[in-house]
């Protein structure tokens, strides 16, 4: 690993000092300041010259401002003439902005996609991309890993003789599926619409009534989704409440509004992105994928297969 170079914007350097850790290598700094005309400079903080070069920088919030620092990131290692600029994408925020679903509108997640690439990405390492379409977003090679087994590892310790994974919506269904096998347990899902700013959840597609349910997303964000879900979920009658997702984003107060519902037994996330709630939520379990996500730089900077890592665990 000596020709390894990890770098980490400000967007979330507590993931990447805990990914150097399980790679066994330094963590090299990186001076970001902001000029009077509130314009970015970046400096990479060591050689980069025909070095693999990492750079660990999760898109949100300051969406803005974290991307625009990941771009002069990935053009100040081209500058510098590294061999090879991975982009490590916790979280792609604009992955939501998959398709043309409004008259004039921009596909930004593509857009954003090709201004990564235009400033030196050569590669791209993400984890649970809103869709599959926007992992063809980019023009370059790109790793894409799931953390459905570090959240089954965590549910594998209850009783789940009677379980059912509930997705929000059939969008999600397919990994949910997949979840729900690593369980060994049934799946269900809400048939979701959503008008403006309100999502309506008509029903619930699949064996639920009596059952505890785990109610798996890819993120929570105003958590309005989950909170129609939980509605249609007790008119049925369920059993106890988990909710799950990747990307705990918990704006505008998610997580205190979603952990204030009585029959709401856990809310399990990773730190894909910064969690950090204004008090201590005892209903709150945070997991890290830092692990997968170094197993997977050191299979890239290796030359090695990042697939097997889903066949062999």
């Amino acid at each position: 690993m000596r020709e390894i170079a990890v770098f980490s914007g400000s967007a979330h350097p507590g993931l990447a000092a805990e990914i150097c850790s399980h790679l066994g290598v330094e963590l090299h700094p990186v001076r970001t300041r902001r000029f009077a005309n509130d314009c970015l400079e970046v400096q990479l903080g060591a050689n980069c010259r025909e070095r693999d070069v990492f750079l660990v920088q999760p898109v949100i919030t300051p969406v803005q401002d974290n991307l625009v620092e990941l771009l002069l990131m990935l053009d100040a290692a081209r500058g510098a003439s590294a061999a090879r600029t991975t982009m490590v994408l916790p979280h792609y925020a604009y992955a939501r902005s998959d398709k043309k679903d409004a008259p004039r509108i921009s596909i930004a997640g593509r857009l954003v996609a090709d201004l990564m690439v235009t400033a030196g990405a050569d590669r791209v390492l993400a984890m649970a991309l809103h869709s599959p379409q926007v992992h063809g977003f980019f023009s370059v090679p790109v790793d894409h890993l799931h953390a459905l087994r570090e959240l089954a590892r965590h549910f594998a310790r209850y009783d789940l003789s009677a379980t059912t994974v509930v997705s929000p919506d059939l969008g999600y269904a397919k990994p949910a599926s997949h979840f729900a096998r690593l369980l060994g347990v049934p799946v269900a899902a809400g048939a979701k619409e959503r008008f403006d700013d309100r999502v309506t959840i008509s029903s619930v597609i699949g064996d639920v009534a009596g059952r505890d349910v785990i109610v798996l997303d890819d993120e929570i964000a105003k958590g309005s989704t989950v909170l129609e879900l939980l509605d249609r979920l007790r008119e049925i009658g369920v059993g106890s409440i988990r909710v799950a997702c990747t990307h705990g984003l918990f704006a505008a107060g998610a997580l205190e509004r979603i952990a204030g519902q009585p029959d709401v037994a856990e809310i399990v996330c990773t730190n894909t992105v910064p969690v950090l709630p204004e008090a201590p939520e005892p209903k709150l379990t945070v997991l890290s994928i830092a692990p997968a996500l170094a197993e997977a730089m050191r299979r890239i900077h290796n030359g090695e297969s990042v697939s097997a890592l889903f066949d062999a665990r």
